[in-house]
């Protein structure tokens, strides 16, 4: 199966790292002498889910997201909301782990297939998280929509991506990631091969059609190295 691809690409955030944003955000509020609290939570994600589908869809860049996303808290505090950000991505690389079965995965393809990442994220997160679980070295690409300027699922980003890895068929490359939206069906468009990560059990969503659909990185790493 393996000799089938030329490159797998991977997203980062709940495929090859585990993502506890409530986590973060306790840590972050902390240096403020704020108890964040579930409601706290709730409240937050209330105003960051929507501005994420807005950033996917190209409606507000990922500075604005950033921003707004922080912006009332800035006002109660009396901070800016950048600083919020920037101390909400140093926690999160701080409280980063790898998936379950990410490491396994990731050393078994190591040295026998070009991998990469692309990534919705940010580029001071993303690059703090690769160097804290040593997955650093192990990946020749790693493509931010920070930097790219556009994010998945638009065919921007894959383009830019496919062209740095050197325009390899499209059909020798395997997408991998957990949201069926941005992940699967921006693979699709793209014309790549794609796995759903689908760890919860989660109702695929009409008219998107991973290649294949996986429980855990463990069963992924059956399917591609048997």
């Amino acid at each position: 199966m393996l000799n089938e691809w030329d490159w797998i690409l991977f997203d980062a955030d709940d495929t090859l790292f585990h993502f506890d944003a409530f986590a973060g955000l306790q840590r972050l509020f902390q240096q403020y002498d704020v108890t964040f609290t579930a409601q706290d939570y709730d409240d937050y994600q209330a105003i960051n889910k929507p501005l994420w589908v807005d950033y996917q869809n190209g409606a507000i860049t990922a500075l604005q997201l950033q921003h707004q996303r922080f912006q009332g808290w800035a006002d109660r505090l009396n901070v800016m909301p950048h600083d919020l950000n920037s101390g909400y991505l140093a926690a999160m690389a701080e409280v980063c782990v790898p998936l379950a079965g990410a490491v396994n995965l990731i050393n078994s393809l190591k040295g026998r297939v070009n991998m990469g990442i692309i990534t919705n994220g940010f580029t001071a997160l993303q690059q703090a998280r690769l160097e804290r679980t040593g997955f650093i070295d192990c990946f020749d690409l790693l493509v931010i929509s920070e930097q790219v300027g556009h994010a998945k699922p638009h065919p921007a980003i894959f383009n830019y991506a496919l062209e740095k890895m050197g325009n390899p068929p499209r059909d020798r490359v395997l997408m991998v990631g957990d949201n069926p939206d941005s992940d699967i069906l921006g693979g699709m468009n793209a014309g790549l091969a794609t796995c759903w990560l689908n760890a919860d059990g989660r109702v695929l969503p009409e008219g998107i059609h991973p290649t294949w659909q996986v429980k855990t990185l463990k069963e992924l790493e059956t399917i591609l190295i048997t």
